[in-house]
């Protein structure tokens, strides 16, 4: 058995690619357009790590999505989690559960999916603003 990849569905798939590439800094591996089915794929890996995909749905007809939270989250390790944060912060994204302990932070994309942010190896040394920073919304 192989892992291929986590299916998550978007509303706005320009929404989407800005979060979860621009933001987030996955790359798009691929796109599949499927006419016939009225729906399209896109591909996304962390950089060199195309192994572990996740796939954004997008359906071309209007579809309410509820209960992101119901889905669980998706993890990602960081080689620096307080830059992670700041780029995060830079694309306008609200940081959900702040960084405190240099360890563990949570994002939402903008269709409400719970991204984890772990840093790799040991925790950083707790530091401002991300110390003294509330909590924000649910994650």
């Amino acid at each position: 058995m192989k892992y291929l990849h986590t299916m998550v569905r978007v509303s706005d798939p320009e929404a989407a690619l800005r979060f979860y590439c621009d933001a987030l800094g996955l790359e798009l591996v691929r796109k599949n357009e499927v006419a016939a089915g009225r729906f399209t794929l896109y591909f996304l890996a962390a950089p060199g790590q195309h192994e572990a995909q996740v796939e954004l749905t997008h359906n071309w007809d209007p579809e309410a999505y509820t209960g992101g939270r119901n889905f669980g989250h998706l993890a990602y390790e960081v080689e620096n989690i307080y830059a992670a944060c700041e780029r995060l912060q830079r694309h306008g994204v609200t940081i959900n559960r702040p960084p405190r302990d240099g360890r563990m932070a949570f994002v939402r994309s903008p269709d409400g999916i719970s991204i984890e942010l772990l840093q790799a190896g040991a925790p950083l040394a707790p530091a401002e603003p991300w110390v003294s920073m509330a909590n924000t919304g649910s994650w």
